[in-house]
C-alpha cells in the first residue's frame, strides 16, 4: 500500500482548501478546486482516490506528499 492509499474524495478536497484552493459546486461527481496562479485541479468525489491521481493533483498544487499528508 502507497502512502497515499485510502484517501477520500471529501477529505482530499478539504486538505487542498487547506492549502488555499477554493472548492467550487460539486459537478456531478466531482469538484473543482482554483487558486490564483495554480493550475485548476479536478478531484473525484469516490470513497477512495486513486494514489496516481492524487499524486499527480498533489504536484499540480506545488505541493509535496508530505506536506498533503500534514493537511489531511
Amino acid at each position: 500500500m502507497t502512502r497515499l492509499a485510502g484517501i477520500a474524495g471529501r477529505k482530499a478536497v478539504r486538505a487542498f482548501e487547506r492549502a488555499g484552493f477554493v472548492a467550487e459546486k460539486p459537478e456531478g461527481s466531482h469538484v473543482t478546486l482554483k487558486k490564483p496562479g495554480f493550475p485548476i485541479l479536478v478531484i473525484p468525489l469516490h470513497r477512495e482516490v486513486s494514489p496516481f491521481l492524487l499524486r499527480a493533483q498533489i504536484e499540480r498544487a506545488g505541493l509535496t506528499e508530505e506536506q498533503f499528508r500534514k493537511l489531511l
